[in-house]
């Protein structure tokens, strides 16, 4: 709290993979919207790695809301929240769950680390966040599982991008 007070921040938000509409697939950290635009140009989907590390997924919607309800709650002041989903899924099965969802029965092809990142970098094998507190003070719970994000986010591709 002491921190918080001098620092002038009032609470702090680390965001787990946020996805949705909009997102850049150049971007860093952004697979699903990297796989969405492969798949539906009918490229190889591009996985990282053995795709055997996982993470979790929050839907943008699910972002903003939690952000906000941590946001304005006073007793939230100087604390951290995890905003994200506990469900976890490789990055192996989020390629099938593309590719499926897209109807492009396109290759997945794995590249190592060290072509896209240069030597030495090592990737986090397990990204789950631990979402009690987010639970518990603001009684914030995303809602919107990984599949309906996905199907959302093909839609917004279908409206506004390609495909």
């Amino acid at each position: 709290m002491r921190r918080a007070k001098s620092t002038g921040l009032s609470r702090f938000f680390l965001y787990f993979n946020v996805c949705g509409p909009r997102a850049d697939p150049e971007g860093y950290g952004y697979v699903i919207a990297r796989f969405m635009d492969q798949a539906l140009r009918g490229e190889p989907l591009t996985v990282y790695g053995d795709g055997r590390q996982t993470c979790s997924f929050i839907y943008v919607e699910d972002a903003v809301e939690g952000t906000l309800r941590a946001g304005f709650l006073p007793e939230a002041f100087g604390r951290i929240f995890n905003i994200g989903r506990a469900e976890e899924i490789s990055i192996r099965e989020l390629a099938g769950k593309v590719r499926a969802i897209t109807g492009r029965p396109v290759p997945v092809r794995f590249v190592p680390f060290s072509e896209v990142y240069g030597p030495g970098f090592e990737e986090t094998p397990r990204r789950v966040p631990e979402v009690s507190r987010s639970r518990a003070l603001p009684g914030f719970e995303a809602r919107v599982t990984l599949d309906e994000g996905l199907r959302r986010t093909r839609e917004w591709w279908r409206e506004c991008r390609r495909g």
